[in-house]
């Protein structure tokens, strides 16, 4: 009775024996996990704002402009996650025409 079941691929790395199971890959394109961190940033950027004297007595403004570049960044990826998504689209059009 053959159930379809393949073994796992083995690989012998000095003396550690790793297996490697057949899975697809996630098709993810990384738009949603971006627009979180962005948001978090952003978050991040606003809880800190009311607190400026503080962190200015303490010398730690800086992180209230990690975060507001961590924002600008996070904007940056996020529009070549949108862009690579789109591509990706287009190409998975391509292929079925």
């Amino acid at each position: 009775m053959d159930l379809g079941d393949e073994q796992p691929m083995q690989h012998e790395i000095g003396n550690r024996t790793y297996i490697v199971a057949q899975v697809e890959p996630l098709d993810v394109d990384g738009v949603r996990t971006t627009e979180v961190g962005t948001a978090l940033w952003l978050l991040g950027f606003l809880g800190l704002l009311p607190f400026w004297g503080t962190l200015q007595d303490s010398g730690r403004t800086w992180w209230l402009w990690t975060c507001l570049a961590g924002f600008g960044l996070g904007l940056c990826g996020l529009e070549y996650c949108r862009r690579r998504r789109k591509e990706r689209a287009a190409q998975q059009g391509r292929r079925r025409a």
